[in-house]
């Protein structure tokens, strides 16, 4: 009866043991992260990035939110042109180009001469801005309607003939291209785009911001007023830092990182964050440009 009740008692008396002796190498068997967060502006001094949220994550941002894309819906560009009220030249002028921007100097200096005589909507613009050089130089067609029926070959070979000519007075006035974009306003699907592409950032944005908080933050730190964080008790491992559904902003420069971090056993991996090694450090003005 004494050995069976002895028995008990030693197994508890080696259990605490085992627990207390595991604390402390459970405790030594993990590591730490300390950082700073700066961000300079455009031809200014670093500041530090107050008062944010950083998170330690087991995948990388970029790694998440390609994972989130694919359960977001394509926004594809050919769709959306497939669907515009254009004609069919101009549909395969953007599917071609893989641009719905029918204005800025980026888009004229796209044109040839034989895209604007090709496509409807670009020689129609075309002609109405250069209206006023009718009749100096700027040719003049020899086909007449009637031949459309009447003499169809004499009526194809005189408005190739045309073509030919008015592609050439466009390559030797290449600046009777400019402005024509002006004349295209109406029917530049552009910001249509554009609103379509925005809402599917925020869809995907929020996607990505909910799969890294449930399914790959570690941990998560909030900055001081010197922009100084840390994550402690950490396993060892690769990991990375940044920032989720926001980004430190300095003037005009706005910044983003995701950035990778080792963490091995009882050691402190110190991390510095800068307009350097940002994965996204971009100014209002190139934004609004984009």
């Amino acid at each position: 009866m004494k050995t069976k009740s002895c028995i008990p008692g030693i197994a508890l008396f080696f259990g605490a043991l085992v627990i207390l002796h595991a604390a402390p190498l459970a405790a030594q068997s993990t590591g730490r992260v300390e950082f700073v967060a700066n961000v300079a502006p455009s031809g200014g001094q670093p500041e530090p990035v107050r008062h944010l949220t950083f998170y330690l994550l087991r995948k990388s941002l970029e790694d998440i939110r390609a994972e989130a894309a694919h359960s977001a819906p394509d926004a594809a560009l050919d769709k959306f042109v497939e669907g515009l009220s254009v004609s069919p030249e101009l549909k395969a002028w953007m599917v071609q180009h893989h641009s719905v921007r029918l204005f800025g100097e980026e888009f004229i200096k796209s044109l040839t001469p034989a895209d604007i005589v090709a496509v409807p909507e670009f020689f129609k613009a075309y002609m109405t801005h250069n209206e006023a050089f009718r009749g100096l130089g700027f040719p003049e067609p020899k086909f007449k309607g009637k031949d459309l029926t009447s003499n169809p070959e004499k009526f194809k070979a005189q408005k190739e003939e045309y073509e030919t000519a008015v592609r050439k007075f466009i390559a030797a006035s290449p600046d009777s291209v400019k402005g024509m974009d002006l004349e295209l306003v109406e029917i530049n699907p552009y910001p249509k785009w554009v609103s379509i592409e925005g809402k599917q950032r925020q869809l995907l944005d929020a996607r990505a911001f909910r799969l890294a908080q449930e399914s790959y933050a570690v941990a998560h730190s909030d900055t001081d007023l010197d922009g100084q964080g840390s994550f402690a008790g950490i396993a060892p491992g690769r990991y990375w830092i940044g920032l989720i559904g926001t980004e430190a902003i300095s003037g005009d420069v706005h910044a983003q990182w995701d950035f990778p971090v080792t963490v091995r056993q009882n050691e402190t991996a110190r991390v510095e964050l800068s307009n350097l090694n940002a994965v996204r450090s971009n100014t209002t003005a190139q934004n609004s440009d984009n």
